[in-house]
């Protein structure tokens, strides 16, 4: 009886720690799925993930720089035009004369190939059929500014002279005076202009 009662505990007890082992083995495995760490992002490696370069709002000293240095060199144009319709209209009356005749072709001529551009850099003038012939000289160069008025003062001619002794005659400008004085002021000249008593055509 002893001996059967150890077989039979023995042989429970192999039947039984199988499943022991099992449950035992599922437990344990059960206890360390539960027990895994799990390790939540903070605020500090979101940040540290998701922070994206921003420039500064300031411009740079550079980009200022720049952009001064443009605005002080863009060139603004202060008149830009041909010569006076009236001195074309007073010629082209007196052109039935034979006499009269040379006058009013380079009335047609300075009405129809001849510009005036005056800007804040330079002075321009531009002749020719498509404007190929173009002369330009800076205020810098210019040493005085001469008036001659035309008809009854409506247009004028300005006699620029520059340092070098060359005289610039622009023929039958409108505004001359204006013109002139304009020219003096950026060529730092004092604003007083040498006129003379008015002229024929």
């Amino acid at each position: 009886m002893a001996i059967g009662c150890a077989t039979a505990t023995s042989s429970t007890s192999t039947t039984i720690f199988p499943a022991t082992n099992t449950v035992a083995i599922t437990h344990q495995f059960l206890h360390l799925n539960t027990k895994l760490p799990f390790t939540k992002p903070t605020c500090k490696s979101i940040r540290s993930i998701t922070r994206l370069p921003v420039s500064s709002s300031k411009p740079s000293t550079t980009t200022t720089a720049t952009t001064s240095s443009k605005k002080a060199t863009e060139e603004t144009i202060f008149f830009d035009g041909g010569a006076h319709y009236g001195d074309l209209i007073a010629n082209l009356l007196l052109g039935f004369t034979l006499l009269w005749l040379p006058l009013t072709l380079a009335a047609v001529l300075r009405a129809f190939y001849l510009r005036y551009r005056f800007t804040n850099l330079r002075v321009s003038v531009i002749s020719g059929l498509t404007g190929q012939d173009r002369s330009d000289f800076s205020y810098e160069v210019i040493k005085d500014v001469q008036v001659v008025p035309r008809f009854i003062g409506e247009w004028g001619d300005i006699i620029i002279t520059l340092k070098d002794g060359t005289k610039v005659d622009l023929r039958s400008v409108p505004k001359f005076r204006e013109i002139a004085k304009y020219c003096l002021s950026m060529a730092e000249k004092p604003a007083v202009l040498k006129e003379t008593g008015p002229k024929g055509f």
